[in-house]
């Protein structure tokens, strides 16, 4: 058995420009990788419920949760994204590259600008999905006072 070398950068690349998708966990550790089906899962959970909230009324609770299970698999794509760009090379190797000695990572600046941009798409997707989160749940509370109060 040949094995295969790891890239941090491969590996950070499919987790930015592929977040919830799993690929990046499917990466390391091919189609048995729980996580990544947890993702993938998540993802296409989230997609099914913005689709019931923008075709249905949008006070379905149900979809309202699975738009959160998808938001947390973009979200998770984009951490580890960060946690394992910032890990050292050295224990990189280790970890995923324990049989190949001839070839060793070094992640240089390709790295650092994936965690970079992948900080700042995670802050700013969160940021607004805080900011449309609370403005839905502020709509909910003033409709149903109106309610109590007629």
């Amino acid at each position: 058995m040949n094995p295969t070398f790891r890239s941090k950068f491969r590996f950070c690349a499919l987790g930015i420009f592929f977040p919830g998708t799993g690929l990046n966990c499917f990466y390391l550790q091919g189609i048995k990788s729980f996580w990544g089906w947890i993702q993938l899962v998540s993802l296409l959970g989230g997609v099914m419920g913005y689709w019931l909230l923008q075709f249905n009324t949008g006070s379905s609770g149900a979809a309202w949760f699975l738009v959160v299970l998808g938001f947390i698999a973009i979200e998770a794509s984009w951490l580890t994204t960060i946690v394992f760009g910032l890990r050292p090379d050295e224990k990189w190797d280790l970890q995923f590259n324990p049989t190949i000695s001839d070839h060793k990572t070094e992640s240089g600046w390709p790295v650092v600008i994936t965690v970079i941009l992948s900080l700042i798409l995670g802050a700013g997707v969160m940021m607004t999905f805080l900011a449309v989160s609370f403005e839905q749940f502020f709509i909910y509370q003033i409709e149903e006072a109106r309610k109590i109060s007629q």
